[in-house]
């Protein structure tokens, strides 16, 4: 039986940092679905296809990944796709505490559905896709950040 892992997330943009999780996700599941989730709290920086398009460039080349977007709980469009794992990454100990209060709400509302956490290698720790965002914004160099060969789209003016 395929082992699927539902990776959610904004997005906004996906960063070197999301790569590395992605490719350890994909060492326990056969199929890593990657979902760009729809937060209606935040205004994305880049729009949705945007994303998707990114993402697509930073996972050329890897075998078992789907792209898919979402706009429902996230336990909701794994019932939906018949997953029964969501893969998180953490970068610290805030991250870490934020996504297992995430996870206990996830299982008081799913049982069914684990949520398996993965701390980020090292040496992208300090990667955010906020601080991609703040680089773009004044024209910085994002490109030690960012997955090779991905050309992000042009800055979205404020």
């Amino acid at each position: 039986m395929k082992k699927t892992a539902f990776f959610p997330g904004s997005f906004d943009p996906f960063t070197a940092g999301h790569l590395n999780i992605l490719k350890r996700a994909l060492t326990m599941f056969d199929e890593v679905v990657v979902a760009v989730g729809i937060n209606q709290d935040k205004r994305g920086f880049f729009d949705m296809d945007q994303r998707m398009d990114i993402i697509r460039q930073a996972v050329a080349g890897l075998d078992g990944v789907r792209i898919v977007k979402y706009d429902s709980l996230t336990v909701d469009a794994c019932r939906q796709l018949g997953i029964k794992h969501i893969v998180r990454g953490v970068r610290n100990m805030l991250d870490f505490e934020n996504e297992r209060a995430i996870a206990d709400a996830n299982r008081r509302i799913a049982p069914e559905i684990e949520t398996v956490i993965i701390p980020t290698a090292q040496e992208f720790a300090h990667i955010s896709s906020s601080a991609v965002r703040d680089i773009l914004k004044h024209k910085g160099d994002t490109s030690l950040f960012l997955s090779e060969g991905v050309v992000l789209p042009e800055v979205p003016q404020s």
